[in-house]
């Protein structure tokens, strides 16, 4: 799916002054299958950004488009199909459910798209060094624990674009490096791109391209 922002200033932002290089108020074109770093201090509009591209703002100026198509035209039955096959997200508040377990929290998502086996789940949550936790509520576990839960249920869904706010803010550099390189498999895996926004790290990844707010 290809991804056309056009002119795009959110109206929280109109009073602040940007950067020549930001990204806000110009055109930019994101390719598929493009891995796409989205670099900013704090306060520039990451999570607005990512929440419009979601559709879940709609207080900008500009216009944003899907493969042609103006976002701002789309039914809600449209953004369900979107949001269930077409853009997977990880947002900063991670939107787990607390008093339900890792399991129940990974399943209920998969109840919708069949994408992975249970097998498949456990077997992720090794390599993120937390298989023990198959039973644990969310509630309970750590923020770079729940971090990682968030990850693997966002990669359990069909995706043409993953984007991810700051998703690896409370992991240690080992634990993100192998949560980044499952990322990229999934991503390579499902021919899709993904977006991820950071303070200022690149990770020791290269991306295909950089932008800036």
């Amino acid at each position: 799916m290809h991804i056309k922002i056009e002119n795009l200033m959110p109206h929280p932002l109109l009073s602040i002054k940007h950067n020549e290089n930001s990204i806000w108020g110009k055109t930019i074109q994101l390719s598929p299958k493009q891995n796409i770093l989205l670099n900013a201090s704090s306060g520039k509009g990451k999570s607005t950004f990512l929440s419009t591209i979601f559709g879940l703002r709609k207080d900008y100026n500009g216009a944003i488009f899907f493969d042609g198509i103006d976002i701002k035209n789309l039914t809600l039955d449209d953004w369900a199909t979107i949001r269930s096959s077409k853009i997977a997200a990880v947002f900063q508040d991670l939107q787990l459910f607390p008093k339900l377990s890792v399991k129940d929290n990974l399943l209920l998502k998969n109840e919708l798209t069949h994408k992975k086996t249970e097998e498949e789940f456990i077997s992720e949550l090794k390599k993120v060094g937390m298989e023990d936790k198959w039973e644990q509520k969310c509630g309970l576990l750590s923020m770079g624990q729940q971090q990682r839960i968030a990850i693997i249920r966002a990669l359990s869904q069909p995706f043409e674009w993953l984007i991810m706010d700051e998703p690896f803010s409370h992991l240690d550099d080992e634990n993100t490096q192998i949560c980044l390189n499952m990322i990229a498999e999934e991503t390579e895996k499902e021919s899709a791109g993904f977006i991820l926004t950071t303070l200022g790290d690149r990770h020791e990844f290269q991306f295909d391209l950089e932008l800036n707010l």
